[in-house]
C-alpha cells in the first residue's frame, strides 16, 4: 500500500483525470444526446483544447462520431458529436411466469430487430434456462452481433427478490444463487438483475411518461400485479428490495386463497391470472363469448391478451371482466393516492392494451374512493413504451455499470 504521504506521479494523476473526463462525456452524450464541443466544455468545466483532444481519442476508439452541425451563434455552425450507436449493444430479457421476451438495443436505446418472444416461462417449463440460452445465442447470430460487441444483459424477474443480495425467494429453480452470477455464467456476459415492475418504472423514468416527473407510481398488470415507485426522482426499493407488492394487499377478507398463502389479495380479483380463471369457468358453463372463438375453444390457451383482444373487439363478457378488475384496482389505487400523493399513476403490462376499457372504470371509481383534491392531483396514464418498458429500464444500468472498464477499450 502506498504511504499516506506519498506523492502520486503527475502522469498518473493526468491519466486518471482523462479517464474520468471521458466517462463523464460519454454519460452526458448517453443521457442528453448530441452535443457540440462548446456545450461539453460548459457541462464538464473544461477548455476547448482539452475537450477536442478527448473527442478525438473517443472517436478513434469508436465510441463517438461527428453527427451533424449545431445552431450557429453568429459564426460558422459548430460540429455536433454523439455516441456511435453501433459501438456496443445491450440485450434486455424479460423473464416472466409464462413467457420470455428478448430485445437487443443499440447505444441510442433503439431496438435492433423485433422483440422476440418465447411462449414458455418460469412457471411452465422446467428447462427454461436451457431454452433461454439457446434462443439468446440464436438471436445474436441472426442479428450478426459478435460477443465482443455485447455490453451485457439486463434481466427482469417477477416475484420476491432481495435486490441487495441478488437472491430470488419466489423461484426454487435459482437455488438461492446470486442471480447476476447465475446469468453471467449461463449467458457468458455481465448480467444485471431488476424486479420486473421496478424495471418498468425505471423505463418510464428514463424514456417514458415519468421522464419529467419526480413522484410517479407504475402499476404492472399481467399474470400478477406489481407496483414500481418513483419517489423524488429515484426508484424506491425498500429495506431489502421488496417494496411494491401491491397485488397482495387484501381486498376481500373472505375471498379466494392467493398463491402467496393469504386470503382475498388484489391479485385474486384483478390480475390476468384471475381474469383467465373467471373466463374459463364461465365458458365451461356455456357462456357465449368471442374469447372462445379466438382460441378455437381450447380454453387452456386463454391468456390475458386474448381477453383484452376480445374486449377491444366489443365482446360484452370480456368488457365486463375488465370493468370488474378496474373497480378493485381503483380501490387499491385510492389507497396509494392517499399515501403517496403522486403526480401520476401509469398503468403498464398486458392490461394496458385494454386502453380506455381499463382507465374509464378506474377513473370513475376513483371518484368514489378518493378524496377529490388528491384525485385531481393525480393523472391516470397508460404506458407508451408498452412491452419494451421493462427491458429499456435495464439499459442505462448496463451502460453505467460497464462504462468504467470500457472507456479505454477500443471497439472491434
Amino acid at each position: 500500500m502506498m504511504p499516506s504521504n506519498s506523492i502520486i506521479p503527475k502522469h498518473q494523476t493526468s491519466n486518471l483525470k482523462k479517464v474520468l473526463l471521458k466517462k463523464q462525456v460519454l454519460e452526458v452524450l448517453y443521457k442528453e444526446g448530441d452535443k457540440t464541443i462548446a456545450e461539453l466544455c460548459e457541462v464538464t468545466n473544461n477548455s476547448t483544447p482539452t475537450l477536442t483532444n478527448i473527442m478525438n481519442e473517443l472517436g478513434k476508439a469508436g465510441w463517438v462520431h461527428h453527427s451533424g452541425t449545431g445552431e450557429s451563434k453568429g459564426g460558422r455552425k459548430p460540429a455536433l458529436f454523439g455516441l456511435n450507436s453501433a459501438a456496443g449493444y445491450s440485450m434486455g430479457i424479460e423473464l416472466s411466469r409464462k413467457y420470455v421476451r428478448l430485445g437487443l438495443f443499440d447505444l441510442h436505446n433503439n431496438s435492433v430487430g423485433e422483440i422476440f418472444e418465447i411462449n414458455e416461462g418460469l412457471d411452465t417449463l422446467d428447462d427454461i434456462f436451457y431454452v433461454l440460452k439457446r434462443e439468446v445465442s440464436a438471436l445474436l447470430d441472426n442479428l450478426q452481433i459478435k460477443p465482443s460487441q455485447l455490453l451485457g444483459y439486463g434481466i427482469t424477474i417477477p416475484g420476491l427478490i432481495n435486490i441487495r443480495k441478488g437472491i430470488s425467494y419466489s423461484y426454487p429453480q435459482f437455488e438461492n444463487n446470486n442471480l447476476s452470477g447465475f446469468f453471467e455464467e449461463l449467458l457468458g456476459a455481465p448480467a444485471f438483475i431488476e424486479h420486473d415492475t421496478k424495471a418498468m418504472a425505471l423505463g418510464e423514468l428514463w424514456f417514458g411518461l415519468a421522464k419529467e416527473k419526480n413522484n410517479v407510481l407504475l402499476i404492472n398488470i399481467g399474470s400478477g400485479i406489481g407496483l414500481g415507485q418513483i419517489i423524488n426522482g429515484e426508484l424506491y426499493q425498500g429495506h431489502s428490495g421488496f417494496a411494491g407488492e401491491f397485488g397482495h394487499i387484501q381486498m376481500i377478507p373472505d375471498g379466494e386463497l392467493c398463491y402467496c398463502g393469504k386470503i382475498g389479495c388484489l391479485e385474486t380479483i384483478s390480475s390476468g391470472t384471475a381474469l383467465v380463471k373467471k373466463a374459463i369457468l364461465a365458458l365451461e358453463k356455456g357462456k357465449s363469448s368471442l374469447i372462445a372463438k379466438l382460441v378455437d375453444n381450447r380454453f387452456e390457451k386463454i391468456k390475458l391478451p386474448v381477453i383484452v383482444q376480445a374486449a377491444m373487439s366489443g365482446d360484452q363478457f370480456a368488457i365486463e371482466l375488465i370493468e370488474e378488475a378496474g373497480e378493485y384496482l381503483a380501490k387499491g389505487m385510492a389507497i396509494l393516492i392517499h399515501l403517496f400523493n403522486p403526480e401520476a399513476i401509469i398503468i403498464a403490462g398486458e392490461m394496458a392494451e385494454a386502453n380506455h376499457l381499463i382507465t374509464d372504470p378506474v377513473r370513475q371509481k376513483l371518484n368514489k374512493y378518493t378524496m377529490q383534491l388528491l384525485k385531481n392531483d393525480t393523472e391516470i396514464l397508460l404506458t407508451e413504451l408498452k412491452e419494451k418498458s421493462g427491458m429499456m429500464g435495464t439499459l442505462p444500468v448496463i451502460f453505467n455499470q460497464r462504462l468504467p472498464e470500457l472507456v479505454e477499450k477500443k471497439r472491434e
